[in-house]
């Protein structure tokens, strides 16, 4: 597992341990890294601001404080459907994963006759893409949504249009797509100016622990005419 698909597992499993928490030796062992590993990942997380106590001595370790989920909502079966639709519609979207992890929860808690009425009505609907999906590396894109979730530089190893290579730290500031491409829009440190680096060109993506000041969106340009933000889907 790849550190950045780490860190968020180890949020995920104090969330789910909930008030309990978990001490360094048994996240150790679930990770399988050692107990320093932990820590190092404990204290980088935090810095990006997840609420996480440290609770020392016996029976010590850690855990998530305050309000680490969503209260409970109720879903319809159609609602759940389009969830899933939606998923399935855009599996090379930024946080698909954590998507998938979502309808699964939401399934897990709905009645067995509205279970079996989504996967019915789900079985009902065909999608068919136009053009074939680009593939980029799954380390890589979790990267960059963990990057621009928690507002840490992201190291980049790129190579272009025209086949040049580089590296550049960049601060991920949107995650656009372009027709048939994702890009991610950021701050790039070598070049002190805004960059569009195509998702399936980037070789590797690599967590800093550099947390940086969000930028202003304007400073970003307007999005196209017929772009939209998914700030404002409602």
């Amino acid at each position: 597992m790849d550190r950045a698909a780490r860190l968020h597992a180890l949020l995920e499993e104090l969330r789910r341990r909930g008030d309990r928490g978990s001490t360094c030796a048994r996240l150790a062992e679930e990770f399988g890294v050692t107990t320093r590993t932990v820590k190092r990942d404990v204290e980088t997380l935090m810095r990006s601001g997840a609420a996480i106590e440290g609770r020392s001595g016996p029976g010590g370790g850690y855990r998530l404080v305050g309000r680490a989920t969503v209260p409970p909502v109720n879903f319809t079966v159609a609602q759940a459907v389009s969830i899933a639709l939606a998923l399935t519609a855009a599996i090379d979207a930024p946080f698909a994963d954590d998507g998938r992890v979502a309808l699964a929860k939401l399934l897990d808690v709905m009645d067995d006759e509205s279970r079996s009425r989504v996967e019915e009505l789900r079985g009902r609907v065909w999608i068919h893409d136009k053009h074939e999906r680009a593939v980029e590396s799954g380390a890589n894109r979790r990267a960059l949504e963990y990057g621009l979730e928690h507002h840490l530089v992201v190291s980049l190893q790129y190579t272009d249009g025209d086949g040049a290579e580089s590296v550049r730290l960049v601060e991920t500031h949107i995650l656009a797509k372009n027709e048939d491409h994702w890009y991610v829009i950021g701050w790039c440190r070598q070049r002190n100016g805004v960059r569009w680096f195509r998702l399936d060109r980037v070789r590797r993506a690599t967590l800093t622990r550099e947390v940086f000041e969000p930028r202003a969106l304007t400073v970003f340009g307007e999005p196209p005419s017929r772009a939209r933000s998914a700030a404002h889907e409602r």
